[in-house]
């Protein structure tokens, strides 16, 4: 069986799928066997045959150059830009968690190295419909512990730490923070940095910036991460 970990964010649009595939790739580059994961995917686009094109899996794909393909890496794909709870709804395909499961152990008996990726922030909806799954319910049921990503500047603070705070109270282990959109030399964002550790107790395990195409850090201390 494979060794797992959850990348969740700060919120949307904190580059949590950019971190995702640098991690996949620095795995996957140091020759273990890499694989991604995402239960549910928003925001997606139809190919020229009609089908959804699940546009994460893809760039995580791309950029990190591991040949998993793209169908096992999500199980519920859909094309409104909206919380999966809702676009689920809307195209009458809601999440399932024996489903979500059920597709996640065949990835993790494939692969060493399972990276899954969360919708959203932390208290992302899932499905609201009948059975009700929230974000961290699917982190539990896989047994996963995780890794936060954040943007680097301004109001980062207040964000990590309520996110932090929230994963912890609801037993949720979190093992350290990556911070995207990183200036090096800004003053603000170093010292955001900074609080930030202070005030969770947890390390800064990486930096990254706008365009970079690798991860800043050993592949045997990622891995470790890891369980």
């Amino acid at each position: 069986m494979s060794r797992n970990i959850f990348i969740t964010g700060t919120g949307t649009d904190v580059g949590k799928t950019f971190v995702a595939g640098l991690i996949v790739k620095k795995l996957s580059e140091s020759g273990r066997g890499a694989a991604y994961y995402k239960a549910a995917m928003s925001g997606n686009v139809r190919g020229a045959d009609g089908s959804l094109i699940p546009g994460d899996a893809v760039w995580v794909k791309e950029v990190s150059g591991i040949r998993q393909p793209l169908e096992e890496m999500c199980p519920y794909v859909y094309e409104h830009a909206y919380s999966p709870h809702l676009a689920s709804r809307l195209e009458g395909n809601p999440v399932r968690m024996d489903v979500v499961k059920e597709r996640f152990g065949e990835v993790c008996r494939k692969y060493d190295y399972v990276t899954v990726e969360g919708s959203g922030g932390i208290l992302c909806p899932i499905c609201f419909d009948g059975e009700k799954i929230w974000l961290e319910d699917v982190i539990k049921a896989l047994g996963l512990a995780c890794l936060v990503v954040a943007d680097a500047g301004l109001g980062t603070i207040n964000s990590v730490v309520l996110t932090v705070e929230y994963m912890r109270g609801k037993g949720i282990p979190v093992k350290g923070l990556i911070f995207n959109r990183f200036h090096p030399g800004d003053i603000m964002e170093a010292d955001n940095i900074r609080m930030c550790e202070y005030m969770t107790g947890l390390k800064a395990l990486a930096c990254v910036k706008d365009g970079d195409t690798r991860l800043d850090m050993d592949a045997g201390e990622l891995a470790a991460l890891y369980g």
